[in-house]
């Protein structure tokens, strides 16, 4: 996954600015980024504070690894199935 170049604290200030009534164009100019990418973050961190950023994080890292440990188990049963099939 790409890396942002902004930080989560960055993010949330670009974010109150934009709350504080700065506009949105300037706001981006201003800071190097597009436009797409301001909606896209108001649309996710929208009214989050940093500790509720850092949780959400955590639980999509979490996530992220519950998926690949159910796609290694789901490969395994399936090799699994394949040989027992093979045998009778």
């Amino acid at each position: 996954m790409k890396k942002s170049r902004y930080t989560d604290s960055q993010i949330l200030a670009i974010l109150k600015q934009a709350e504080a009534g700065t506009p949105i164009p300037e706001l981006c100019r201003e800071h190097g980024m597009s436009t797409a990418s301001f909606y896209k973050w108001r649309s996710k961190y929208g009214g989050m504070d940093a500790s509720l950023m850092a949780r959400m994080k955590e639980l999509e890292d979490e996530n992220r690894r519950l998926k690949k440990m159910y796609a290694e188990e789901r490969l395994k049963a399936e090799v699994i199935s394949e040989a027992m099939a093979k045998k009778w």
